[in-house]
């Protein structure tokens, strides 16, 4: 496990973990695979980070069965609908954004190019709600990835993207923490959050303590190097790595991110 905090000098550092992958021994043979994600504190809060490599990683939404209107809202349930071959590609799945009580995202989602529910630029009580919130989303799924505020997604985007959802608030704008936030309030719960960095490296980050939103968005500008991230959800906040074996089970989710890898065959 690796600490950071700007104050020893590391408030610039970006993690480059090891993309997923099957690795292969002299004779050829399977071996395991090695985790995207990887344990690190913050001004003594634990966290997971995880890293989708453009050119390695694919990213995509799930909510429910090919055959089915009703979300997966567990880990457990969308694992038991996938094929061994998928599973094998898998490299992370975190809940992605929030939902009404069914399972159903209250905002902007687009899965496989197709579009379930339309952008909410309303204005309202909680989280999300608390503007500007943002949409990360992909043109395609292997990128590039992007998170924006959700008036600048209105304005600018024109053709539909392979992956979207919108969730808020937005943690980090341009650089600048969200105006409302403190550096470390006293709100604090387990949370989660996707941010995308210069380079196109998209980051995923889940506090495994409690944490303020403040200190959550100054851990992504201040030690991951990441202009604009999106908050995704709290408390609900779950997270798959089937290399390391983890996979959180809680609260019902609504939408899924899935991170697959696409070298696991070379």
């Amino acid at each position: 496990m690796i600490r950071y905090s700007p104050r020893r000098g590391f408030a610039a550092l970006v993690l480059l973990p090891l993309a997923a992958c099957s690795v292969r021994d002299e004779n050829g043979d399977t071996e395991a695979r090695v985790s995207i994600c990887e344990p690190m504190v913050f001004e003594d809060v634990r966290f997971t980070h995880c890293t989708a490599e453009p050119g390695e990683h694919a990213i995509a939404t799930e909510l429910s069965p090919d055959d089915s209107d009703t979300p997966y809202r567990s880990f457990d349930a969308l694992a038991e609908d996938m094929s061994e071959v998928e599973l094998s590609h898998l490299a992370l799945a975190m809940n992605g954004g929030m939902f009404n009580p069914d399972g159903f995202p209250i905002g902007y989602y687009v899965e496989d190019g197709l579009r379930f529910t339309v952008l909410n630029q309303n204005e309202g009580p909680g989280n999300f709600h608390l503007l500007p919130n943002g949409v990360f989303f992909g043109e395609t799924a292997a990128g590039p990835w992007r998170v924006w505020e959700t008036e600048r997604f209105a304005d600018s985007i024109d053709q539909r993207p392979e992956f979207a959802t919108q969730s808020g608030p937005m943690l980090v704008i341009s650089g600048d923490l969200h105006p409302a936030f403190d550096n470390d309030g006293p709100s604090r719960t387990n949370r989660n959050a996707v941010g995308v960095d210069a380079a196109g490296r998209a980051h995923f980050v889940l506090s495994d303590d409690p944490v303020s939103m403040g200190k959550l968005a100054r851990l992504y500008r201040d030690v991951l190097g990441v202009n604009n991230a999106l908050y995704l959800d709290g408390t609900v906040s779950l997270l798959w790595d089937p290399a390391s074996g983890r996979m959180d089970r809680g609260e019902p989710i609504g939408p899924i991110i899935l991170v697959t890898d696409r070298n696991t065959d070379q």
